[in-house]
């Protein structure tokens, strides 16, 4: 007769067994790294702003108690924070709408990659593709519910951005002032005490000259993004160690 519970038991304690008192002692004591997804488009995925929050990570001794999460694993600008090996996990799609990525992929990106908190920016390729503003902020309040429906004390850092007008593409930053005047009343209304969110500003005193084409940020524009979303990161990462 066939006992595949017995089997089972039985592989855990050779497993046990062959482990040393140091081993299990680690298995039992090592805490779980925080996790952190750095959620958006190509100004996530192909700057380098993540890497310079990296950085404040590890001069605040914080990097070895965090990871960065995601599907992607990449360093599309080749960026080279002070942290040689700072982690390089992410969600940043380049060309990819907040529309759809709220209601075809964040589920199971959360599912495979679970994170505790997320910083998002998003919106520009909606914009680009004549998303309305009500409709990108439909899929923001989309997003938060998807987050906390795979952690309930989910921690949120949404940016607001700038971007100047790129011909021959028929949009201006106009529209995109639009979606930034929305986010603060709307982050206060889906606050809550056990899942926060808060807004880095990434638009104020960020000129069309800390832009590399018109829609990325040059090496300057990742300081000010960094400067932005690293206190507000690092503040949620020593609420949640207890630090």
């Amino acid at each position: 007769m066939f006992f595949p519970n017995l089997i089972l038991n039985s592989l855990a304690l050779t497993s046990a067994v062959l482990a040393s008192p140091i081993e299990l002692a680690e298995r039992q004591t090592t805490p779980q790294k925080l996790r952190i997804m750095p959620l958006g488009d190509s100004i996530t995925e192909i700057t380098c702003w993540r890497a310079l929050v990296w950085d404040q990570l590890a001069a605040a001794n914080l990097a070895s108690s965090v990871q960065y999460v995601g599907s992607q694993n990449s360093n599309p600008q080749n960026c080279r924070p002070s942290t040689a090996n700072w982690d390089q996990h992410h969600e940043g799609h380049s060309g990819w709408l907040a529309v759809d990525i709220a209601n075809n992929y964040l589920e199971g990106w959360l599912k495979k990659t679970p994170a505790d908190i997320v910083m998002f920016m998003l919106g520009t390729n909606d914009v680009t593709r004549g998303k309305s503003t009500q409709e990108v902020m439909d899929a923001y309040t989309k997003m938060v519910g998807i987050m906390r429906g795979a952690n309930p004390r989910m921690k949120i850092i949404v940016s607001l951005k700038k971007i100047d007008q790129m011909i021959p593409l028929s949009y201006s930053n106009a529209a995109v002032q639009a979606i930034n005047a929305q986010i603060p009343a709307w982050a206060a209304k889906l606050n809550t005490t056990e899942s926060p969110i808060v807004v880095a500003d990434c638009y104020t005193g960020f000129k069309t000259s800390d832009l590399r084409d018109g829609v990325h940020p040059n090496a300057n524009g990742d300081k000010i993004i960094a400067s932005r979303v690293g206190p507000l990161l690092l503040d949620y990462v020593r609420q949640s160690l207890g630090k």
